[in-house]
Formats: structure tokens, C-alpha cells, sequence
């Protein structure tokens, strides 16, 4: 999936502008990286925020159209709004096709519900990572790295070590000293709910019989005191 994005350079900078921006339907941003300068950008936000939307937008090569000029970029940073959801702001990083670069790229999890550990013996499902960095050049860049569970059963677990990935790809989290588990599938927990047993006639007797003693004794001693 090919994605382009149209900004402008925008002139006007700091706080006050960036807040005037957003209210006028744009979204601030900086392009930089290689031997340029950083560049202030101004995108339109609803047209961004579509694109944004798009899982290959934070995992793969975008073209950014800059003032009719495009050049291939990745997606660095942004800020979202707390509460609106908005984009408040997005950095752009230009990429040079003979470097490698550094990106994380989310992984894909496949035959979930026919792998035996949940399909035959009811097993739950963890995923403890959902994303991995990896480094390579531009054209090797995966849009997503798949992972199979087809075979696993009720305490199989994957393990990064185990996951393959294209040529020219190297996961940089992976190491002799570190290969971290990413996906397991575990027993179901069985939560036992206490039943409280109903009071038996005899208690209720022995209740109301400890009642009348108690207030037998009570105008014993009220009559005593008078």
C-alpha cells in the first residue's frame, strides 16, 4: 500500500501559531534527517488523520508531496489530543534508500482460533508483544512481521528467536542474552464462587432462644437497678 501525503512548508512558528493551526483545520509538523535542514510543515488534518487511520502508515515508506517536490520519508513521532483524539502534532524523518533504518513494524498473529491449545482445550491467547524494532534498508522494509500459531497448545509460547522474518531484515531486540517470549497460550483460570450456606432451622431456634435470654436478663437487671 502506497501512501502520499500533501503538505506546505509553514512559515509562521512557535505556540501561539501551532494553536492557530489546529483551530484553522491543520496539523504542525517538522521533516528532517539526511544533509538538509528540518523543515516546518503544515498538513491538512482531516486528509492526515485518514491516512494515519492505516496500519501501514506507521510501518512502511510514505512519499510526502512537499510543495509539489515528494521524498520518500517514514513516520518518527506524533502527539495525539488527551481526550479529542486528535493529531497535535507529527515528525517526519527523510530516508536515504543506501542506509539502514530503524522502525517498528507490528506483528501479525495467524490461525489463532485453529491452533489446537484454544480451538481443542479452550486456552487463552497472550500476546506479550505486539510490535518489534527492526533494522534494514528502505526496500526491505516489512509492513508487518507474521506469526503463526497453529501448532500451539495449552503452555506453548513463541519466542522472538522463533519467528521468521524476510531476508535482509534483522530484529534488533533479539539476542543471545535476551529472546523474549511474544505469544503464549495458557489454561483457562477457573474462578470458584462461595456459596453461603442458608441458616438451618436450628440455628434460627438458637438464635431466638439466645434473644429471650438476653432480654430476660435485661429486665432482670432493669428491675434490679430500680
Amino acid at each position: 500500500m502506497k501512501i502520499e501525503i500533501k503538505a506546505i512548508v509553514r512559515e509562521l512558528k512557535g505556540t501561539g501559531a501551532s494553536r492557530r493551526l489546529r483551530h484553522a483545520g491543520k496539523t504542525p509538523g517538522v521533516l528532517y534527517g539526511g544533509v538538509k535542514d528540518a523543515t516546518s510543515l503544515e498538513i491538512d488534518s482531516k486528509e492526515l488523520f485518514m491516512q494515519f487511520r492505516h496500519e501501514a502508515f506507521h510501518a512502511s515508506i510514505l512519499t510526502l508531496n512537499l510543495d509539489g517536490k515528494k521524498e520518500a520519508v517514514i513516520l518518527r513521532d506524533f502527539q495525539m489530543h488527551p481526550v479529542r483524539n486528535n493529531i497535535m502534532h507529527i515528525d517526519f524523518q527523510r530516508i536515504n534508500e543506501n542506509e539502514k533504518i530503524h522502525v517498528k513494524v507490528p506483528f501479525h498473529f495467524t490461525n489463532e482460533e485453529t491452533a489446537p491449545g484454544v480451538k481443542l482445550e479452550g486456552g487463552l491467547i497472550s500476546h506479550i508483544m505486539t510490535e518489534i524494532d527492526v533494522a534494514c534498508l528502505p526496500k526491505d522494509l516489512p509492513q508487518y512481521i507474521e506469526v503463526d500459531m497453529g501448532e500451539l497448545s495449552i503452555g506453548d509460547s513463541i519466542h522472538l528467536s522463533e519467528v521468521k522474518v524476510p531476508e535482509g531484515v534483522e530484529l534488533t531486540g533479539l539476542s543471545d542474552e535476551n529472546d523474549p517470549v511474544i505469544t503464549a497460550i495458557s489454561k483457562p483460570k477457573v474462578v470458584v464462587e462461595e456459596v453461603v450456606a442458608a441458616p438451618s432451622e436450628t440455628d434460627e431456634e438458637g438464635e431466638s432462644a439466645g434473644d429471650s435470654d438476653a432480654e430476660k436478663t435485661d429486665d432482670q437487671g432493669a428491675e434490679s437497678s430500680e
